[in-house]
């Protein structure tokens, strides 16, 4: 199975733009829990005709989902602000046209009445069509407005009867708006087709894909996905890089997202004071077919344009997500005036070589997530990193010495041996 490395979160959440001179919220850093909003999820259920089938625990697919259905709303923590949204429930006929529309609100987002959302989740019915993207955009509109978590989590039997709105694509523009949306997916007795789109809509917004057989298993999971809403998180701050230093976004401490553009050179600045140090990580994700053989490349440059520091790292197809770091301690300094040193402007380069494979979509670019942090450097920090290999020098001083030593050695020993084979 390929190896799917998740940053701090995989990959995938993700990404509106803010101009240069971020606002953050009164109180609250970059990327913090403000906790002024109730945590909200969306139950995404497929309705669809393929839902009679009887293969999950000698019941119906629809028998087995209705009954998580009710464990879980009993379930529900009391803080959540729970919705169930349905596709494919109401459209019968055979009009492509009118099934793709069939999407509908059956218990708005809200504070839970369990006994409510129990009566409307027996009337379901297997229905219709399997219009997974259209579910998807409207769910996005069911959350949107205030700043506590969301998250989607959408089951489905079967692949989306709706394209070309593919839902892998509706999941990306979701991840780009910057709203902090997380999807997760369940795949009921899944094909293999039907795994990968579930995969990537999941992939794309940093959420997670399970593969669902028996009805306890989608309860257990499903439960786990709305506990997982109320926990606090830590929502990243959409930021927008530049193409240069010079107009770049002033980021402080926190968690940040964007998108890069295959062949794109995203810039960011951030003010360090002597005697702090800047430690920063780029985590860039692959949430569409890429061809194989990548990487990505942090660098930390001065405002006059002096390389301090770089950070880089490569792949191979095997993941799809790759990350990279750099450290940077400012030096303390003594001012003249006896005023307050001012800081000094680093400027931070992210770029990365992944290339589209053929026919994928160039836009919107990849989905990336940075790290900053500025904290009180070690005692006596100078410029250690200013040639890559920051305190690895006495390392690296040691090896030289150990090597030189170990020649000699070796020398004085095949002289002694041929002097000895000479003699006998």
């Amino acid at each position: 199975m390929i190896i799917r490395t998740r940053l701090a979160a995989g990959v995938c959440t993700l990404l509106a733009a803010l101009t240069a001179g971020l606002a953050f919220p009164a109180g609250a850093a970059a990327g913090e829990p403000t906790g002024q909003d109730a945590p909200k999820v969306d139950l995404v259920l497929d309705v669809s005709g393929s839902m009679r089938a009887r293969d999950i625990d000698g019941q119906s697919r629809m028998a087995a989902a209705k009954q998580a259905f009710n464990e879980v709303l009993d379930a529900t923590p009391e803080e959540v602000e729970l919705g169930i949204r349905t596709l494919g429930a109401d459209y019968p006929g055979d009009d492509r046209k009118t099934g793709c529309k069939d999407t509908a609100q059956l218990y708005p987002v809200g504070p839970l009445d369990r006994t409510e959302a129990k009566t409307a989740v027996a009337t379901l019915t297997p229905t219709g069509w399997t219009p997974i993207g259209p579910a998807l955009l409207k769910a996005a509109g069911d959350l949107d407005g205030g700043d506590g978590s969301k998250r989607i989590v959408l089951i489905s039997d079967g692949e989306d009867t709706c394209a070309p709105l593919d839902p892998c694509e509706v999941a990306r523009e979701i991840a780009a708006k910057g709203i902090g949306l997380t999807i997760d997916t369940l795949g009921l007795v899944p094909t293999a087709k039907l795994s990968r789109q579930l995969s990537c809509i999941a992939e794309a917004t940093g959420g997670t894909y399970t593969s669902v057989e028996h009805q306890d298993e989608l309860t257990d999971r499903v439960n786990q996905l709305v506990d997982r809403a109320a926990d606090p998180v830590v929502t990243p701050v959409a930021t927008e890089g530049t193409d240069q230093c010079a107009g770049a976004p002033t980021l402080k401490s926190g968690l940040y997202t964007d998108r890069e553009e295959f062949g794109q050179q995203r810039w960011y600045r951030v003010e360090v004071l002597p005697g702090q140090e800047l430690r920063a990580s780029v985590s860039v994700a692959a949430d569409r077919a890429v061809s194989p053989g990548y990487g990505v490349l942090m660098r930390a440059v001065t405002s006059k344009g002096r390389e301090i520091v770089r950070g880089e790292a490569a792949g191979n197809g095997r993941t799809d997500v790759i990350s990279t770091g750099l450290r940077y301690p400012e030096p303390e300094r003594d001012d003249a005036d006896g005023d307050k040193p001012a800081p000094e402007t680093v400027c931070l380069a992210v770029t990365h070589s992944f290339s589209a494979a053929s026919g994928v979509k160039a836009t919107p670019g990849l989905p990336l997530e940075l790290t900053v942090d500025i904290v009180d450097a070690p005692s006596q920090a100078g410029d250690v990193a200013a040639f890559g290999l920051g305190r690895g020098w006495w390392l690296l001083g040691v090896l030289i010495l150990t090597g030189f030593l170990a020649g000699l050695v070796w020398g004085w020993l095949s002289r002694w041996r041929v002097a000895v084979w000479r003699t006998n």
